[in-house]
């Protein structure tokens, strides 16, 4: 068995905020290897968020945001089990990274089942009309749209959007690092994004 130093604890326990026992438990499970463990603790992590999510969360924040200049505002609402953890320096900045990715990404809706069906409609029509007017076969033009639908429902859903500061991890995978991290079910319950002359 490796023999794990405290210096690459602190490095794993600096990267993911896991506490110190969890992280000499993922570095010895994997040898060593920094980037095993991450891993492991990021499966340990969506195990732990996967128990949770079937808990209640009433308590929270209402995090805001304003981008320089006064622009772009967002509100968004961010619940927990507990009023203890709404106050936790993790959640909140949880709340608060939340908060600036809808200024900067501007999703439409958390999942799809809140964009509304015209705007899918509409996007559904310009990707056929676009695959026709390429020549592609009509029997796969079907196939082509729904393929388009479903990028159009990763890039404009909040959950599944790329995380503005780690394009490698998606809301949702933010979302489960900090159930994880924090130990209590975490929900992003509404948002509201606004733009100076928008609609």
């Amino acid at each position: 068995m490796t023999e794990i130093s405290a210096n690459l604890v602190k490095e794993l326990r600096e990267k993911t905020g896991s506490g110190i026992m969890d992280c000499k438990q993922a570095l010895k499970e994997n040898n060593g290897d920094i980037e095993k463990a991450l891993d492991y603790l990021r499966k340990k992590g969506l195990a732990t968020a996967q128990k949770r999510s079937g808990r209640d969360a009433k308590e929270g924040v209402v995090q805001s945001y304003i981008h320089m200049g006064g622009k772009i505002g967002v509100l968004v609402e961010v619940n927990c089990e507990t009023d203890f953890v709404a106050k936790n320096e993790d959640f909140l900045e949880f709340a608060k990274n939340v908060a600036m990715h809808i200024a900067a990404a501007a999703p439409m809706g958390l999942g799809p089942e809140e964009i509304p069906e015209s705007v899918v409609a509409r996007e559904r029509e310009v990707y056929r009309e676009r695959a026709l007017e390429q020549g592609k076969p009509a029997n796969i033009v079907d196939k082509i749209v729904e393929g388009q639908i479903e990028k159009f429902y990763k890039d404009s859903c909040l959950l599944s959007q790329p995380y503005i500061k780690d394009p490698k991890m998606t809301i949702s995978d933010l979302l489960t690092d900090a159930i994880g991290k924090i130990g209590e079910n975490i929900k992003i319950r509404r948002f509201a994004r606004f733009q100076l002359g928008g609609e």
